[in-house]
């Protein structure tokens, strides 16, 4: 999969790829990361890309020109499928229904803004998308644009090392995922669940659903609302909360 950054800082994107799943991933051909600097399509001798706001105001806004050059010498080396994607606080929620939608696009340019953000006009004549990450504010749109493509790659055959990983990821299936152990089998007094050591599949893949069925409803309940479970997972969360009632009926 081929993803082009357009970015005033292009070293942050180089250096935010070169590790862990990204790395492996450009290391065996599986994805190209490019970043394009709208300075290199400044038309004077400063290589100027932002200018003040008209109206007035505080803060500088990206130019017109040098990002409608940039995207267009990007868009370039893609196929023409491509999408570009603005990342904006006003666009589209990034969730993890839209990295797997978006692993079904040829390529695609994502536009990280700094400052004030763009000209609006660059926004109407080039985007497909706009998204953003979460109701928070950033520097620049290079972070964002380096969690799009981690989120993307993962879920790329061949990326991961266990094809099996990214399937059991918090989120897919609208689900937290379940607590995880390793070795030792206990320290500072605390122990794994005994379920986990005694080599009953079934039963284990009952706990893990049970445990993620549960901390979505306690810690992120909003998930849930667009779940259809099943009988078998009605009952599970059922069981779920009535221990945790009684654990805290114990304690108070």
């Amino acid at each position: 999969m081929q993803f082009r950054v357009i970015t005033l800082f292009p070293d942050m994107i180089a250096a935010g790829v070169a590790c862990g799943v990204c790395g492996r991933a450009l290391a065996r051909g599986l994805a190209e990361v490019t970043a394009v600097n709208p300075r290199d399509f400044a038309r004077d001798a400063h290589r100027t890309v932002d200018d003040r706001p008209y109206g007035g105001g505080p803060g500088m806004v990206l130019r017109y020109e040098p990002l409608r050059d940039a995207l267009r010498a990007a868009r370039a080396t893609l196929p023409a499928d491509a999408r570009t994607v603005f990342l904006t606080p006003q666009g589209r929620r990034f969730d993890q229904g839209l990295a797997r939608e978006m692993t079904g696009w040829s390529g695609m340019v994502l536009v990280a803004g700094r400052y004030e953000g763009f000209d609006e006009r660059v926004i109407e004549a080039e985007a497909d998308a706009e998204v953003s990450l979460g109701d928070f504010i950033l520097s620049g749109g290079e972070i964002a644009a380096l969690a799009i493509i981690d989120a993307v790659l993962r879920l790329l055959p061949g990326v991961l090392g266990d094809e099996t990983s990214a399937e059991q990821d918090s989120f897919e299936g609208q689900l937290l995922d379940c607590p995880h152990y390793t070795r030792p089998e206990t320290v500072d007094g605390r122990s794994v669940p005994d379920v986990l050591l005694q080599g009953d599949h079934a039963a284990i893949r009952r706990w893990r659903l049970q445990q993620s069925l549960g901390r979505t409803f306690l810690r992120r309940r909003d998930l849930l609302l667009s779940r259809c479970m099943s009988v078998e997972e009605s009952e599970l969360l059922r069981e779920y909360l009535a221990v945790q009632q009684g654990a805290a009926d114990r304690q108070g």
